[in-house]
């Protein structure tokens, strides 16, 4: 007889761990939530790329984190992080599409462990993720009328990801082009 999973969380709690403006920022989308599981995707879009044309580190990092934030906090039971160590298996490339997720591994009153892991659409493991909790004992303080599920709240425009550009570094030693940085007595 198969497994038959449990079932998602409420809608209240699911409102609450899709709120977050940084993954809405990074074009995170929280998918499912049930106890002991999670699931995010992120596009690989222009203001995702490191220096060399893949996926930063940070924005997939970003996508495991929210996915742990998600997976961790699935009880009902608010949970802060203590340690994730990341492994980079594979870089993502512009418009990849990459989904993390995120299992429990073990869980006890005071701390639990989680897998998460991203992939691309095409089944490249990109990243993988061993993650835990310290679980603070205190109940997620919900809104007792039911909260709509759906897209993340928008993000105010100051917060936006913007292109930048920036001129080419001039050639020289380090950062300043002039020379050596004098002390800073000596800048005034």
């Amino acid at each position: 007889m198969a497994d038959v999973p449990e079932p998602d969380i409420s809608p209240e709690l699911f409102a609450a761990l899709a709120a977050d403006p940084l993954a809405a920022q990074l074009g995170i989308r929280l998918e499912q939530v049930s106890p002991g599981y999670a699931r995010a995707s992120m596009t690989v879009g222009p203001a995702h790329l490191n220096a060399v044309g893949t996926a930063h580190g940070g924005a997939t990092m970003a996508l495991l984190d929210v996915v742990h934030a998600a997976v961790s906090n699935s009880h009902g039971t608010v949970a802060v992080a203590q340690d994730v160590h990341t492994e980079f298996l594979a870089p993502g490339r512009p418009g990849d599409v990459l989904t993390a997720v995120g299992t429990e591994v073990h869980l006890s009153k005071r701390t639990a462990v989680y897998r998460i892991e991203a992939t691309s659409a095409d089944g490249r493991l990109v990243a993988t993720a061993l993650a835990r909790v310290f679980r603070l004992g205190t109940p997620w303080a919900l809104e007792e009328e039911v909260v709509v599920m759906g897209a993340p709240p928008p993000v105010p425009p100051t917060m936006q990801i913007s292109t930048v550009e920036h001129p080419p570094p001039s050639p020289g030693e380090g950062t300043n082009p002039a020379g050596v940085t004098p002390p800073p007595d000596e800048l005034r």
